[in-house]
């Protein structure tokens, strides 16, 4: 566990998937397509907090196969750069690019790296905002190497940061337990040690491997305050935009899914923002 090539080996699953997430109707590329005026169910949720985006310099981290970046661009940004590591991911997400370029594709500019290495090709403090999409950060081991990316490419004097993720007591869960919930991966970060899970996705998928990073709340918002970004908004929610717990949970429309039953018990995602001044 210890000598994992974390990056290496979730590059390739993630570049497996890309072609097959654009041909699936989970991402709605076709919706895309079709209705100039479509934005994702993942920014559709956000926009009451995010807010309005007119004019603004925007930086989709993790950005996948773009259909969250490009809704970025439909909301108003003047111009938004995507940033993945996966090339598969980017070929797809330049696709989608092009086939909108009259309604919103136009904005876009795909550029591939690590996160941990968006300063080595995006401009450092250009960005009014910096995205980061909901399942993003487990897929990297230290939150603070993150948090440090997220303030070097934010403009000073109101540069925001803007995050949905899935809560660290969601992924310290067993996803194969259908009935009860369980505690089966850790909620903190654990620093150099091993994975919090490696093949804990399975699928029928050559690369079908993949290692995953839990980070606890606290030490997220840390590490954001270590780098001299002031918290503005942390909210809760009690619902997420796939079925994380199959057996336990039930569509609620918009694409977010929640308990079944007493859905207090726990949350599943989170909104985070924060500015650099």
């Amino acid at each position: 566990m210890e000598s994992v090539d974390w990056e290496s080996l979730n590059r390739r699953a993630w570049d497996e998937r890309a072609p097959l997430h654009a041909a699936s109707p989970d991402y709605h590329v076709a919706k895309f397509l079709a209705d100039p005026t479509y934005i994702s169910p993942v920014v559709a949720f956000d926009a009451p907090l995010l807010g309005p985006l007119t004019n603004l310099r925007c930086a989709h981290l993790q950005c996948h196969i773009g259909t969250d970046t490009l809704s970025l661009a439909r909301r108003g940004a003047a111009s938004v750069t995507g940033l993945d590591f996966s090339g598969a991911s980017l070929a797809e997400a330049d696709k989608l690019a092009a086939a909108t370029a009259s309604s919103g594709g136009a904005r876009l500019r795909f550029v591939r790296a690590s996160v941990y290495h968006a300063l080595d090709v995006l401009d450092g403090g250009a960005f009014d905002l910096v995205f980061t999409g909901i399942g993003a950060l487990c897929w990297i081991p230290d939150c603070r190497r993150w948090a440090a990316v997220v303030a070097g490419l934010l403009r000073p004097g109101g540069g925001r940061l803007f995050m949905r993720e899935g809560h660290p007591s969601l992924w310290a869960l067993d996803d194969a337990e259908r009935e009860r919930l369980v505690v089966r991966y850790p909620y903190f970060e654990r620093g150099r040690g091993p994975p919090a899970a490696v093949g804990r996705r399975r699928r029928d998928f050559e690369n079908a491997t993949t290692a995953e990073f839990n980070h606890g709340l606290g030490e997220i918002v840390q590490a954001l305050l270590d780098e001299g970004l002031r918290v503005t908004g942390l909210t809760e929610h009690q619902s997420v935009p796939w079925d994380a717990l199959p057996g336990q949970m039930e569509e609620i429309g918009g694409g977010e899914y929640a308990l079944k039953s007493e859905r207090w018990r726990l949350p599943l995602t989170y909104t985070l923002q924060a500015v650099k001044e």
